[in-house]
């Protein structure tokens, strides 16, 4: 085997710089930046509604609507990254990030703020998809299994993170600037995201599959249509105590996502261009992945909402106080999601389950140390390791296993998809999770707090088991038995072995 097996691929274009390292720092500074402004707005949610005298409805929407366009339009900017080129869709959705970045903290009103706000989820729409794309597209072998295994950290540690510079920056009030900051920071670092960006990406060269590929409209606004009907009561339903409109929105998203499917495999068949290609559906691993990753973000962002409410709602900490809590997780997911490949490839085919099991007994702890409603002492950080430790490994390898066998035509459709999965998983975690935390809380003390989070905690490991066991079907066992026969010659034996 030769060295151009496991070489990254890149552009030879004279006008772009072919370090590999940079390519990927570029990308994944942006995705950490525009996942930061999922979470970052949670801690100066009371700022700033105290400074912008916002009511109830339009502080949800500010820190909501970011949430709904970024999910809502996540497919359509993978699609347009096909279309277009991902180096300049990845450009233009940076640029107009920055420049909502910029608006949002310039902002002189809730009204503003809002706009501002779904403004700047567009611009991650368009750029997030463009990540996993160029990742797939421009690394092979072992370099892409490292890029992959870089962007798993970021994009799970960019939860933990938001709450910790939220809370610092917060905290430090710059310049009596108040919440502005958690929006202004993006600003200098966007424009020389946008320098680099511009000498580092590969120029895009496309082909002839992308260009006669068009955008699928119809397909497009279904989804669009069925996604935003099952956002919307996600962010919104809870803090309004899921009033009808909240059901008949989610059940109209079902039969939404129904005739999306239909429409896209009579599409298929009829020899269109889907929004996403039945293949990637069909690829091998494929659905049992998109299950991993939508019950480990679930878990890990409704772990990390429910606490964060028990620590300033319970227990009364400051928001630096809360945000810097979470630095064991964030460390921990990070330092796993970057190393994990290093294990025996004996190991490998455990680790989703695995780490769903460190997850809920990382679950069970935090509950256990924090039930009497004191602050939990060694125990939390312990428990927040094991969270941080079991959410990675279950979502990086099988994030992996997902895009191994996905083709450079088939990217843009697997990313979208991925991004979009990972999102829905978060919201389906918040909500669900947050729902349960607070209908338990019965008053405001520090006890009744715990409680409740001592049940949703139960739940939580629930929904962890659940994902391990998912990654345990007869189909994967059977395969990994007759390989290891097949590996000394003894087939027969080894499988009467195994069971």
């Amino acid at each position: 085997m030769t060295s151009t097996t496991t070489r990254p691929v890149l552009s030879k274009d004279g006008g772009t710089d072919n370090r590999p390292g940079l390519l990927l720092g570029v990308v994944l500074a942006a995705q950490f930046m525009a996942l930061l402004d999922v979470f970052i707005v949670n801690v100066a949610a009371p700022t700033i509604r105290a400074e912008l005298s916002a009511s109830g409805a339009a502080l949800q929407l500010v820190v909501a609507g970011y949430t709904i366009a970024y999910a809502v339009l996540l497919i359509t900017g993978a699609r347009l990254g096909d279309l277009l080129g991902h180096r300049r869709t990845y450009l233009a959705g940076l640029a107009l990030f920055t420049a909502a970045s910029l608006a949002c903290g310039l902002a002189a009103g809730s009204g503003q703020l809002i706009a501002f706000r779904l403004v700047q989820g567009a611009g991650s729409a368009l750029m997030i998809p463009q990540v996993l794309s160029l990742i797939q597209r421009h690394f092979t072998g072992e370099h892409r299994v490292r890029a992959l295994s870089a962007y798993s950290a970021v994009l799970a540690t960019g939860a933990a993170a938001g709450q910790v510079v939220g809370g610092i920056l917060v905290s430090a009030d710059l310049f009596g600037t108040g919440w502005r900051p958690v929006f202004l920071v993006n600003v200098p670092i966007g424009v020389a995201l946008l320098v680099l960006g511009a000498r580092v990406l590969p120029r895009d060269a496309g082909t002839a599959s992308t260009r006669t590929r068009a955008l699928d409209l119809p397909g497009l606004l279904l989804l669009a249509a069925a996604v935003s009907l099952l956002t919307v009561p996600m962010v919104l339903g809870r803090e309004q105590d899921w009033p009808l409109w909240s059901w008949l929105s989610l059940g109209a998203s079902v039969v939404l996502l129904a005739l999306f499917c239909a429409y896209e495999s009579g599409l298929a068949r009829r020899g269109g261009a889907p929004l996403i290609a039945p293949r990637v559906l069909r690829l091998p691993g494929m659905g049992r992945a998109v299950l991993w990753i939508t019950v480990a973000m679930g878990v890990n962002a409704g772990f990390l909402f429910t606490l964060t409410l028990h620590l300033q709602g319970g227990l009364g900490h400051s928001a630096l106080r809360a945000g810097l809590t979470f630095g064991p997780a964030a460390v921990v997911f990070g330092a796993v999601g970057l190393t994990w490949r290093r294990l025996p490839a004996r190991l490998r085919r455990v680790l989703v389950p695995g780490g769903f099991l460190l997850a809920a007994a990382g679950s069970l702890t935090v509950g256990l140390v924090l039930r009497d409603g004191d602050a939990g002492g060694w125990g939390l950080s312990l428990g927040l390791g094991l969270v941080g430790a079991g959410v990675s490994l279950a979502f990086g390898p099988a994030l992996t296993g997902a895009l191994a066998a996905v083709r450079p035509e088939d990217a843009a459709d697997a990313s979208g998809l991925l991004a979009t999965v990972t999102q829905l998983g978060q919201l389906i975690g918040v909500a669900a999770f947050g729902t349960l935390f607070l209908a338990r809380v019965a008053g405001p003390g520090a006890r009744d707090s715990a409680d409740a989070l001592w049940t949703t905690t139960l739940a939580l490991a629930v929904a962890a088991l659940v994902g391990g066991a998912a990654g345990l079907p007869r189909r994967a066992r059977r395969p990994s038995c007759e390989a290891m026969a097949e590996s000394d010659g003894r087939r027969g034996t080894r499988i009467r072995t195994g069971g």
